[in-house]
């Protein structure tokens, strides 16, 4: 009787603090910290087999006193990354790199999303597979380059984190 009561409150033990476990496990959170930047959840579509782009989107918040700018980042099945915008010219959606990067203003935050702002990953060596975290960096003019996993969603995803993405499917080049 003693063995099953000593079991009984190990398993009772061991329910209340597996909260305590989860909250406090990497996994969980998706948000980085750079300086006066923090970075909210990295993440990517899957895509197909053969695919050679995919974009990368994440919310950047400034807390600092001064501008940065995010001006380049690596991933690792990735060639090449840059920075680019998509914005409507006349009737026309057009996809342009940004050369000098992309300004997070001090008190501002800035969305990386399907359809404007966003981290193009150019030469894919191998497809993003839903379910992944892949591997990469993110590179500011005055913070300096971070370390970050991007989560790679479905196809249709909004990012898991729901920040009234506008979802205009996927990049052509």
């Amino acid at each position: 009787m003693s063995l099953l009561l000593a079991r009984l409150r190990s398993f009772a033990l061991s329910l209340a603090i597996l909260p305590l476990v989860l909250a406090a496990s990497p996994l969980s959170a998706h948000d980085y910290k750079l300086g006066d930047l923090k970075i909210d959840h990295p993440w990517s579509r899957a895509t197909p087999g053969g695919a050679k782009v995919a974009g990368g989107f994440m919310k950047i918040t400034n807390n600092g006193r001064e501008s940065d700018r995010l001006i380049g980042g690596t991933l690792v099945t990735a060639g090449i990354v840059e920075i680019h915008e998509m914005a409507m010219e006349g009737n026309v959606m057009k996809m342009r790199a940004l050369a000098q990067g992309l300004e997070i203003k001090p008190g501002q935050s800035v969305e990386l999303k399907p359809g404007g702002f966003h981290v193009m990953f150019l030469d894919l060596k191998s497809p993003l597979k839903e379910g992944e975290r892949v591997k990469g960096t993110l590179v500011f003019q005055r913070a300096g380059t971070l370390e970050v996993e991007f989560k790679i969603e479905a196809r249709g995803a909004s990012g898991g984190h729901d920040h009234g993405h506008n979802h205009n499917g996927g990049h052509k080049h």
